[in-house]
């Protein structure tokens, strides 16, 4: 068939202009969809800002909203999109036959990693002296995050795994220095012959899961004093292509903690066999593998059978980077909806002007704010904790119950949360393209990786029995706002009750209840309040219903929206 617009081509070969009847025929009119987000700010985010300011790490600011434009580039988002697209692939053998155990990854997650390493998001904050390193890195987090989610995974271990290695002096003397560069140089080869090291962490087996304890790695005394070989096979070990593990393993004194590199001093590779990696839900650009030691060289880091007590401070540091994962999955998914809520029109009105839509954005809106609070005052006690400032020891006391507390609450927040922001986009936001089924997907791995949510509500628990200090160190925080609003004092009521009748059966009860009073208090104490009072009526006070979207009418929206939605309205 000949279009019409062939049929009027003039003489010449020159289309003309469309005539009426062709523009009442056009199909492919792109009216009311919004502009592409990128290139934005990603660290455009007040709460974020007044936080890094609050929790003693201002100095950062400058850096902090530069690494906030690339991350909002058109560049870097594109590099968050082809990582996941082209997924890492597999190479148990060369060509020759030899094994190798590698695994390839798209150049996007290469440039992705290699601007988190230098900008101090992996082990840098431990050999940086500056009071608030830590709330910076965290903060770098939050922001870098809008990138995408798997290649934080490789930078949160190596971070994590410093204070752990500590508990060996002569092992952190050689490696430290490497885990804290700012250089990111992928490839496996002698790790002190490399400029910048990344570390992973191999707990979990299939017949145990969380519970560690009943790993059946075995570990054998060699020769050498502090080195073993491994035999054993481990069920989830993520970014295999790390230069150095630390994994559990039972030694003759009992469950250990052991380094692992993947390539031995002398150059030759260490037994690492990646069975398989996982097909996993989301998370789909990090690699996460079933790895089998035989004979597997170890060093051991810590004394004998204090393998748990020895790696906890990873697992401490790792669950502070799953509640700042999911404030940034928040954040990231509730810009994408305040964007198109503005710049799309329904029923006669933009969508970010109707009232119903305007209730479920500060809705949202609001759970971000305290997410994001919430994860930078944890960082906060974190900072202070690792560099000594905390001579009473009630940050300490904190940051046990508050991380295991903010781990369990936020992240079980975060599906939620992202499946409403995605239907704030509707059908566009259901398709791949528009990257909300990505962060869709990444939500329900947050709550899962460290421990799920009975596991972390059963540590609370532990906390409170067999260490006094932390329930005290968790109400002198809510003290804090004591008398400002009705409405916290009376949830502070409630959770001494529980406390008292506290059991096992309602721990996630007890744990929501702390988390909810936690991040009000901050919220009462630190944010505007028209923020403060709608968290406190709607979380506390009951005046909610059941989905996103149900504030009262009382509450502020307009004020909220003003304050969480980057560039005004």
């Amino acid at each position: 068939m000949v279009s019409i617009l062939a049929q009027e081509q003039s003489g010449d070969g020159a289309a003309p202009e469309p005539s009426e009847r062709s523009r009442q025929y056009a199909t492919h009119d792109v009216t009311n969809q919004p502009p592409p987000l990128s290139p934005y700010d990603a660290s455009e985010d007040t709460a974020l800002l007044e936080g890094l300011r609050r929790e003693g790490a201002g100095w950062a600011e400058e850096d902090i909203r530069r690494l906030g434009l690339t991350a909002g580039s058109v560049e870097a988002q594109e590099w968050g999109e082809q990582a996941n697209r082209h997924e890492p692939e597999l190479r148990t053998h060369d060509r020759y036959g030899h094994r190798v155990d590698e695994v390839d990854f798209h150049p996007s997650w290469h440039r992705l990693m290699r601007v988190a390493v230098a900008e101090g998001l992996a082990g840098a904050p431990w050999a940086d002296e500056r009071p608030g390193a830590h709330v910076a890195r965290t903060a770098g987090g939050l922001v870098w995050g809008h990138t995408e989610a798997g290649h934080g995974c490789p930078t949160s271990m190596t971070y994590a795994a410093v204070p752990a290695l500590r508990r060996q002096p002569e092992l952190a003397k050689v490696y430290e220095p490497l885990l804290t560069s700012r250089e990111y140089e992928p490839g496996l080869r002698v790790p002190t012959e490399k400029r910048g090291l990344l570390a992973g962490m191999g707990m979990t087996e299939k017949q145990g899961g969380s519970d560690v304890r009943t790993n059946t790695t075995t570990a054998t005394p060699t020769a050498e004093p502090g080195v073993y070989t491994l035999r054993g096979h481990k069920w989830f070990t993520s970014a295999p292509m790390c230069d150095v593990f630390l994994v559990l393993a039972q030694a003759p004194g009992g469950l250990s903690c052991f380094l692992v590199p993947r390539v031995l001093p002398d150059g030759s590779r260490n037994t690492f066999r990646i069975q398989r990696l996982k097909d996993k839900l989301g998370n789909r650009s990090n690699a996460s593998s079933e790895p089998e030691f035989d004979g597997t060289v170890a060093w051991l880091v810590g004394p004998e059978g204090r393998g748990v007590k020895t790696i906890i401070e990873m697992v401490n540091c790792t669950r502070l980077d799953c509640v700042m994962s999911s404030a940034t999955l928040m954040r990231k998914t509730l810009v994408e909806a305040g964007h198109h809520a503005r710049h799309r029109t329904a029923f006669g009105a933009r969508l970010v002007d109707q009232p119903l839509m305007r209730n479920v954005l500060a809705d949202l809106a609001l759970e971000s704010e305290a997410a994001t609070t919430l994860t930078l005052r944890l960082a906060g006690a974190a900072d202070r904790v690792v560099r000594g400032e905390d001579a009473r020891g009630t940050e300490t006391a904190f940051r046990r119950i508050a991380t295991a507390v903010g781990k369990y609450w936020v992240t079980k927040r975060g599906p939620a949360f992202t499946a409403e922001a995605l239907e704030c986009l509707g059908g566009n936001g259901y398709v791949e393209d528009s990257g909300m089924p990505r962060h869709y997907r990444e939500a329900p791995l947050l709550s899962i990786w460290e421990g799920s949510g009975n596991v972390n509500a059963l540590d609370v628990l532990r906390a409170l029995s067999k260490e006094p200090g932390t329930a005290e160190a968790l109400f002198g925080e809510l003290a804090l706002a004591q008398g400002a609003d009705t409405r916290l004092d009376g949830a502070v009521a409630r959770l001494k009750g529980m406390l008292a009748a506290g059991s096992e059966t309602g721990a996630r009860r007890l744990v929501e209840l702390m988390a909810l009073t936690l991040q009000a208090s901050l919220l009462v104490r630190h944010a505007p309040a028209p923020v403060a009072d709608a968290f406190c009526a709607t979380r506390l006070g009951g005046d909610w219903g059941h989905a996103f979207g149900t504030l009262p009418d009382a509450a502020d929206v307009d004020a909220i929206l003003s304050r969480a939605l980057p560039g005004g309205e």
